[in-house]
C-alpha cells in the first residue's frame, strides 16, 4: 500500500490485541483505535511502519451492529473503559476467543477443555480502589480551547493515556461506588474555596498531590490523601474537611510526597482518623486492606476467581499446597480450610506481614508464610522442611514467571499446577516452557474489568505420564 494520510470507507475487520481493530489494505495490516468489528469508517494514519499502520477514525460511515451509545461523557478520552461502545455479550465473547487463540497462537498450547468465560454481573461501579492526580491545569477540550472564557484550569481525575503531565479533570466516573465521585467532586471545589495550590505535574511542586479512594462491600471508605508540600494548618483544614463531610469514611489518611514521582510505597502513612485499615468478607473469610495492601479490584469479580481457583486445585484435606506469589495472602487463606497445609511466599516484606495478620484474624493455622524472591526460597532445604507440594497456585505480575522460577517448577515436579494470569500472551510463553512436563487440562478465563479488554484465565496443568 503506498502511503496515505487517510484512508475511506475501511471495513473494521476483527479484533487484535490490546482492544485494537485489525483491518488489510493492499496486503498491509492497519491497527484502529476506537472501534469496533463491523464499523465502516474514514480512518487518519497516525504512525506508518514498514509492514504495519495505526489510525484513528475520524467518521463513521455505519456503525456495527454491537454497536452501543457509551455512556460516560469522557469516553475516548480519558483512556478507561475503552469498549463502553460494544455491547457487554460481545465483549466476554471476544475476550475468550483473544484467551484461546493467544495460548494456541503463542504458546502452542494444546487445551483439552474450555471452560466458558465467567462474566461480571456488575458491568458498571464494581471496581473497590481508584486513584485520582491533582493538577494545576486540567485538559481543555477543544471547546473550551477557541472559547474566549477566563477558564479556571485546575481539576482533579485521571492521566491521559501517553500524557504523563495532561490530566482529565473527572466529574463522573463509574467504575467505582458513587460515593467516591461525591468525596473527589467536593474535595476539589473545598480546595478551589480554600485557594489551595494544585500540584504542577512538570514542575513537580504544589500542595495537593492525589487522592486514593477504597471501599469495602459492606460501604466503608479508606481514603489516602497525597500532599507535595508539608503545610501542617493547610494539612488539618482537608482532613477536617473529608473527617465531618463522609461519615463513611472509616480510615482516613495522608502522606506528603516531595519526590518526583507519585509513588508512596516507600513513604511512611500518616493515619489521621480510624483504623489504618478496610477490611473486606469473602465466604466466611475477612481480610484486612490497608493504604498499601494490594487486593483485587472487582471483589465480586475475585470471588468468583478464587472459588475457581479452589476447584482447580482439587483439595481433599491432604494436599500441601504452595501459594507463589501470594501477596496478602489472600488466595492462600481462601483454600487453607480444605488443604493440610498452605505454604505462601511473597517477594514484598509488606505484603507477607499483612498475610500473617489475615492467617490471625481468620484463625487460620495451616497457614504459612514466608518473605523472598521465588527462585531463590525454592531451594532443596526448603522443600524439605516444609514438605513437597502436592499442588502449586502461581498468581505472578503481568510480565509472567521469571526463567529460573519455571525451572524450579520442572524440578519440583508437583502433579497439579494452577496457573492464574492477567496477561494471556506471558501465560501463554511461560506454558510454552512448563509443556515439557505439565499438560493443560482445561481454562477458564473470568472478566475482572467490564468495558476494557483485560481479562483474567486460570489454567489447570496436570503432570503428564509421558512425555
Amino acid at each position: 500500500m503506498s502511503y496515505k494520510k487517510r484512508l475511506e470507507n475501511v471495513q473494521v475487520e476483527r479484533f487484535a490485541g490490546e482492544g485494537r481493530c485489525v483491518s488489510r489494505i493492499e496486503e498491509k495490516v492497519i491497527f484502529i483505535e476506537g472501534a469496533i468489528p463491523g464499523d465502516i469508517a474514514d480512518l487518519q494514519i497516525i504512525e506508518n511502519k514498514k509492514n504495519y499502520a495505526v489510525a484513528l477514525p475520524t467518521h463513521f460511515h455505519q456503525r456495527s451492529a454491537d454497536y452501543v451509545e457509551p455512556f460516560c461523557e469522557h469516553f475516548g478520552i480519558c483512556g478507561g473503559c475503552k469498549w463502553q461502545h460494544l455491547q457487554y455479550h460481545k465483549q466476554i465473547e471476544y475476550k475468550q476467543q483473544y484467551v484461546i487463540e493467544t495460548l494456541q497462537r503463542i504458546g502452542k498450547v494444546e487445551i483439552q477443555e474450555v471452560l466458558p468465560i465467567i462474566g461480571a454481573s456488575s458491568q458498571k461501579y464494581y471496581r473497590n480502589k481508584m486513584e485520582y492526580t491533582f493538577t494545576h491545569a486540567r485538559w481543555l477540550s477543544a471547546e473550551e480551547i477557541h472559547s474566549q472564557q477566563v477558564i479556571d484550569r485546575r481539576g482533579l481525575g485521571f492521566h491521559i493515556p501517553k500524557h504523563f503531565d495532561k490530566v482529565l479533570d473527572i466529574q463522573t466516573c463509574y467504575l467505582q461506588n458513587d460515593v467516591a465521585n461525591q468525596i473527589r467532586n467536593r474535595l476539589r471545589e473545598f480546595a478551589k474555596q480554600r485557594n489551595f495550590s494544585f500540584f504542577h505535574l512538570k514542575e513537580k511542586k504544589g500542595f495537593l498531590r492525589g487522592i486514593v479512594l477504597r471501599n469495602n462491600s459492606v460501604g466503608q471508605w479508606l481514603v489516602l490523601v497525597q500532599f507535595g508540600e508539608n503545610h501542617a494548618s493547610a494539612i488539618e483544614e482537608v482532613m477536617q474537611f473529608l473527617h465531618q463531610n463522609f461519615p463513611m469514611i472509616v480510615s482516613l489518611n495522608y502522606v506528603i510526597n516531595t519526590k518526583l514521582n507519585d509513588s508512596y510505597a516507600d513513604l511512611p502513612v500518616i493515619t489521621y482518623f480510624g483504623d489504618s485499615f478496610i477490611v473486606e468478607t469473602m465466604e466466611n473469610f475477612r481480610f484486612r486492606v490497608g493504604v498499601k495492601s494490594f487486593y483485587q479490584t472487582n471483589s465480586e469479580q475475585a470471588y468468583e476467581l478464587y472459588k475457581k481457583v479452589r476447584e482447580f486445585a482439587g483439595l481433599s484435606g491432604k494436599e500441601i499446597v504452595y501459594d507463589l506469589y501470594t501477596g496478602t495472602g489472600t488466595i492462600a487463606l481462601f483454600v487453607s480450610k480444605k488443604a493440610r497445609k498452605v505454604v505462601g511466599i511473597e517477594c514484598v516484606p509488606e505484603a507477607i506481614e499483612d498475610a500473617k495478620i489475615n492467617a490471625f484474624l481468620n484463625q487460620v493455622q495451616n497457614a504459612y508464610f514466608f518473605v523472598g524472591d521465588i527462585k531463590d526460597v525454592l531451594k532443596d532445604d526448603f522443600i524439605f522442611a516444609q514438605g513437597k507440594p502436592d499442588v502449586i497456585i502461581a498468581d505472578p505480575p503481568r510480565n509472567g514467571m521469571s526463567t529460573e522460577v519455571i525451572k524450579k517448577l520442572l524440578d519440583i515436579e508437583s502433579p497439579r499446577l494452577v496457573y492464574i494470569s492477567c496477561n494471556p500472551a506471558t501465560q501463554a510463553r511461560d506454558l510454552q516452557l512448563l509443556a515439557k512436563k505439565y499438560r493443560v487440562k482445561k481454562i477458564q478465563p473470568v472478566d475482572m474489568f467490564p468495558h476494557t479488554y483485560h481479562v483474567e484465565n486460570i489454567a489447570l496443568l496436570e503432570k503428564a505420564t509421558t512425555i
